[in-house]
């Protein structure tokens, strides 16, 4: 199951998100942001979206988002959605930004025997409910069963036993264990699902973190300020949500600014500030929110405010 749209049916989709959460049912949202709020403006990129993304359905809950910044991009990570939404039983969001979803480049498109595909675990075949349980039972991701194979299956998404009965009068056991159950599934596999890319960070001082299309300017930056012998490194999340807080706790310690670069006024920026100890390492936004991609000019100039 997938569906594409931008900021505003994203918004109008959120309902059906949680839904799709609390049934762990497998699905791929692509969300090519464009500038808001409201219609704002309807052909102009943007990355407003991203805290949306993650908290923008109501209740406790985790989520899996990935950034492109190609092209080819588009077209692999929507392959690793489909492939993490079928490992994990959640939905997964495709969070492109304008400039990407109306870029023109070369994809390669591999033959059909190089796509590495996730085969969703299923119940053996004639088991039935009680005998498999495929909202919770001992699995962090239930086995589950294929609508039409002839499973009697209750599905709600009102909280619910294992089994997928709903009570009238759930208690509090029954309640945290299967919360607990749907975020932990995700989050305590963060490092196995967070994709980044980083270049140059041995001996970084200043790291340019970005994601999307300003990751490449960003790049741009970096290389033309280690061209003049500055100690910038470059980190560029493939993943946003789970957030790859991990691999920012573990950059260099000789790591004294991080400079953000994002399409909006500070989102991302917000969850490396929660990361990182802010008496060692100062953090830096580079926003831009008119509809035009940063240049490389406008990021290195703040390289050389801070170096």
């Amino acid at each position: 199951m997938h569906d594409v749209t931008s900021g505003p049916g994203f918004s109008l989709m959120q309902e059906n998100i949680g839904y799709a959460v609390m049934t762990e049912t497998p699905c791929v949202i692509v969300d090519v942001q464009r500038s808001g709020p409201s219609t704002g403006g309807a052909t102009l990129p943007a990355q407003g979206d991203v805290m949306q993304a993650r908290w923008g359905t109501h209740g406790d809950h985790e989520i899996i988002a990935l950034a492109p910044n190609s092209a080819q991009e588009m077209f692999d990570l929507t392959i690793a959605a489909f492939n993490l939404s079928e490992k994990y039983r959640t939905p997964v969001v495709v969070l492109a930004d304008g400039e990407i979803g109306h870029i023109r480049e070369k994809v390669r498109i591999p033959y059909p025997e190089e796509i590495k595909l996730a085969t969703r675990e299923k119940a053996p075949e004639g088991l039935q409910v009680p005998d498999f349980l495929p909202f919770g039972g001992d699995r962090e991701v239930p086995l589950t069963g294929i609508f039409g194979e002839g499973r009697a299956l209750h599905v709600t998404g009102s909280h619910h036993m294992a089994s997928g009965l709903r009570t009238m009068e759930p208690t509090k056991a029954e309640i945290e264990a299967l919360v607990t159950r749907l975020c932990a599934k995700i989050a305590s596999h963060r490092a196995e699902i967070a994709l980044v890319e980083q270049e140059f960070l041995e001996d970084a001082e200043l790291v340019l973190l970005s994601y999307g299309a300003p990751s490449r300017p960003s790049l741009g930056a970096v290389l033309r300020a280690r061209a003049e012998g500055h100690k910038v490194g470059y980190l560029r999340l493939k993943t946003i949500w789970p957030f790859p807080s991990h691999v920012i706790r573990d950059l260099p310690k000789k790591v004294r600014h991080i400079v953000v670069v994002e399409m909006n006024l500070g989102q991302v920026i917000r969850e490396v500030e929660r990361v990182v100890c802010p008496d060692a390492v100062k953090t830096h936004l580079v926003p831009a929110i008119a509809g035009v991609v940063h240049n490389v000019s406008e990021i290195y100039k703040k390289i050389r405010e801070l170096i």
